[in-house]
């Protein structure tokens, strides 16, 4: 198997393999009467069905398992609902941040028109039509979407995957609170449904470089290296709310809630965010997170055992941004003026689905599918950013990593634990 730094590099071969393919090919030439885009489109089609494969039974074995692993042995309680206010509260800022910023640089749009002509973006009208003309009253539906009729039904549409979301909650939150016999033998069927989803993502995650070769392929034999002046923009803005969000949200969180320096947090948790910008995985970092966590910010065993393993499975800060600031840079490229119904639809499925993305590189993906699906765009659109994506997979991954590193302080903080950030003295140095 690959390493993850491995992968990091075969991908990035992949990129400059794919811009030279694309721009030698065009749509023209080909062997033996195959075009060379006809190779590109199948094989870029392919790793996306390979995505959209992993949705349903990634995103509810993730979702189950980890809120029933909560609530085992009645753990539950006052740290329990903490940690997941904390999460929620820093995931949803996060997203209001690129959401913000998004609608304010608008990178989708480049001269005053769409981005889609030069990214070489193509959509049906009849897609176009399922995103314009809707209004605020279409807020009403994403509620009831999220509590479907058929559960079983709507896990086969991906535009209902909100209602899957909300029922794996439920039934994790209550998987708990049965008798023990039978919780045990449905936490370790999720857990090892879950196991075994991670390991068929890791599967496909093998042939992201090959998938990447061929979208990105297709897309510079469409249109040349035009394609990336929009993306250049996109990535910027990403990488702008991912600072705003962990240079300036964060810290403020530490100062005003945890009363500690955020800088002392930061020299202690580099290492985990090093590692973390490396393996673009938070569940590999995972052990470093929590040695740092324990060792330099010397917040307790008990505290950091709880919270750091639950923010690797919910706490997405860096994903959620992302996620919101991908799917309106798509609309925007496609030419669509989202109603504030569509982006209120955005933020509350790219928070929930933060929730469920497994913590390995690239997983972001397989959520915004299910966002591009519910506001009603094709989900090819997402070969659009992919070859940028693993520079921003990085980077988001530290943001990630550090908002579970700041929830282990602050939670600390609240349950009363001493010498947090301490100087040498023993006295924690307060904002």
């Amino acid at each position: 198997m690959p390493t993850r730094l491995a992968l990091h590099w075969q991908i990035l071969i992949a990129l400059i393999l794919a811009v030279i393919a694309g721009q030698l090919s065009g749509t023209e030439a080909g062997i033996a009467g195959v075009s060379f885009y006809a190779v590109y489109d199948f094989l870029g089609t392919l790793f996306l069905n390979a995505l959209k494969m992993l949705i349903v039974p990634l995103i509810t074995a993730s979702i189950i398992s980890g809120i029933a692993g909560v609530g085992q042995g009645g753990s539950l309680g006052r740290l329990g609902g903490r940690t997941l206010l904390y999460y929620l509260a820093s995931s949803l800022i996060a997203i209001l941040i690129g959401l913000a910023l998004v609608n304010l640089i608008t990178p989708g749009i480049v001269d005053g028109e769409p981005a889609r002509d030069i990214i070489g973006l193509q959509a049906a009208d009849a897609e176009l039509e399922q995103v314009t003309g809707r209004g605020a009253g279409d807020i009403a539906d994403v509620f009831l979407r999220m509590v479907p009729p058929n559960v079983i039904d709507a896990a086969t549409n991906n535009g209902q995957m909100l209602g899957v979301i909300f029922f794996s909650l439920l039934f994790g939150y209550f998987m708990a609170r049965i008798e023990e016999p039978y919780a045990e033998s449905l936490y370790t069927f999720w857990q090892g449904v879950y196991e075994v989803m991670m390991r068929i993502t890791d599967l496909v995650m093998r042939f992201a470089p090959i998938g990447v070769f061929a979208l990105v392929a297709r897309v510079m034999a469409d249109t040349g290296l035009g394609a990336f002046v929009p993306l250049l923009s996109f990535a910027l803005t990403v990488l702008a709310a991912l600072a705003l969000h962990a240079f300036v949200a964060l810290p403020l969180i530490l100062m005003l809630i945890a009363r500690v320096r955020p800088g002392r947090h930061y020299r202690a948790v580099a290492p985990a965010m090093l590692t973390a910008f490396s393996t673009a995985s938070s569940s590999a970092t995972l052990p470093i997170t929590m040695e740092c966590v324990q060792d330099n910010a010397k917040v307790s065993r008990r505290t950091s055992s709880f919270v750091l393993p639950l923010g690797a499975t919910v706490n997405m800060d860096g994903t959620a941004l992302y996620e919101c600031v991908a799917a309106i840079f798509i609309a925007q490229a496609y030419g669509l003026d989202l109603s504030f119904a569509q982006q209120f639809t955005i933020v509350v499925i790219a928070l929930l689905t933060s929730v469920g993305v497994a913590g390995i590189p690239a997983a972001s993906l397989v959520a915004i599918t299910i966002i591009l699906a519910a506001i009603g765009l094709p989900a090819e659109a997402i070969g659009l950013i992919l070859a940028v994506d693993r520079i921003l997979d990085m980077c988001r991954t530290s943001v990630n990593v550090f908002s579970d590193s700041c929830a282990a302080v602050v939670i600390g903080r609240l349950e009363g634990e001493e010498g947090i950030l301490a100087d040498e003295d023993g006295q924690a140095r307060r904002a």
